[in-house]
């Protein structure tokens, strides 16, 4: 045996058990060392091994999904239940509230009634709004100078089907919006007194037209007509009083009123009634402007005959004017600029001057949107955009 052969066997015995000078798979586990990956692998191997993996995705991402879906539905049943003791703490506040405010008006009606010398309201028997009612309907109707025994207050009483039939027939909104029965029988009282303040949605001393007759005349009469005038103005005050209430009427009959767009609409009517009073005190005096009573004649004739958009152009220029608006550089060096003395050539380029007068002239335009959806112009053109 020579050297080489030797130094072979005795390094194979050193390294552990051998096989013709190999060492055996036992000896290579035993060492430790990792098994080397194959070089190469089928392709069925590969789809198993392709598949496994985007099985443990899948799987991973619905445990995720469901985590977060748990997670949603826990914080929307906590909001649920936050906002619930948010109302039931709302409701008990708002009920103590009125139970206060019921109890305060009782203890001032029977103060009144014992300056006033007037016998006590009987309670009502397991009726502590019905009581509070009473009280408050009879302190109004007394208020009024109608004063009465209680049994005639009580025999004034209307019932609601009654109430709400006989408001129609006046033309009057059954039921406006957070109304009570209470409110709703002073208000047909008011509207069957007589009274001629109270005919329209806007108060006025001015005695009405029939709808009839309120088409106004192509001009406005002369300021020496006073007859004519007068006229003229108890026309306009009618017809703006019978477009508001359509308008109340629409927006009694929709049932969106808890909604954002129901309180919107409701806002706007109510905020038109209020702006246009100044106008309607100005009808009762006779004392409005010459060119905003043109301008406003010239609007209600075009709205009357259904011609929208030719109203909209006489708002547009009682509103903003066709006087000549100085825009960018009126003077260049020496020399003028073309029709330059145009631009003061006493023309009013807009009334909106005062705060006033330009709310309702705001006014009469929403009146205006509202007329041409409640009575449509024929000629689709004449729709306002």
């Amino acid at each position: 045996m020579d050297f080489a052969a030797l130094m072979s066997k005795e390094i194979a015995k050193a390294k552990g058990d051998t096989t013709n000078g190999k060492a055996s798979p036992a000896a290579k586990t035993a060492t430790g060392a990792p098994k080397p990956a194959p070089k190469y692998i089928s392709k069925r191997e590969a789809e198993e091994a392709r598949r496994a993996a985007y099985l443990a995705e899948q799987k991973r991402l619905e445990e995720e999904r469901a985590a977060k879906a748990a997670a949603k539905r826990k914080r929307e049943e906590e909001a649920a239940e936050e906002a619930k003791a948010r109302e039931e703490r709302r409701q008990r506040l708002a009920e103590e509230m009125h139970r206060r405010q019921r109890e305060k008006e009782a203890e001032e009606e029977r103060a009144r009634r014992r300056r006033l010398g007037l016998p006590e309201v009987p309670p009502a028997e397991g009726s502590e709004d019905g009581d509070a009612e009473r009280r408050s309907r009879g302190a109004t109707e007394e208020s009024d100078g109608e004063v009465g025994d209680e049994d005639a207050a009580a025999a004034a009483d209307i019932p609601e089907p009654e109430l709400l039939a006989k408001l129609r027939a006046l033309g009057e909104p059954a039921v406006l919006f957070g109304e009570s029965h209470g409110a709703r029988l002073r208000r047909y009282r008011r509207a069957t007194s007589g009274a001629t303040t109270n005919w329209g949605p806007i108060a006025t001393s001015i005695a009405p037209v029939a709808e009839k007759d309120m088409k106004v005349p192509d001009t406005v009469p002369p300021a020496s007509d006073k007859k004519a005038r007068r006229y003229l103005f108890r026309q306009l005050a009618s017809y703006f009083n019978m477009v508001l209430r359509e308008w109340e009427l629409a927006l009694a009959r929709e049932d969106n009123a808890d909604t954002h767009a129901g309180q919107t609409a409701r806002a706007a009517m109510v905020s038109s009634k209020e702006t246009m009073r100044p106008l309607f005190r100005k009808f009762e005096k006779a004392d409005l402007d010459e060119s905003i009573l043109e301008a406003i004649v010239e609007i209600v004739k075009a709205a009357q005959e259904r011609r929208y958009v030719d109203a909209n152009d006489g708002y547009l220029r009682l509103s903003i004017g066709k006087a000549a608006w100085p825009i960018g550089v009126t003077m260049v060096g020496i020399h003028e600029r073309s029709a330059r003395e145009k631009l003061h050539g006493g023309e009013r380029g807009h009334i909106m001057g005062s705060e006033t007068t330009r709310k309702y002239l705001q006014s009469i335009k929403r009146c205006l949107t509202f007329a041409q959806v409640r009575w449509p112009p024929e000629d689709i053109r004449q729709l306002m955009g």
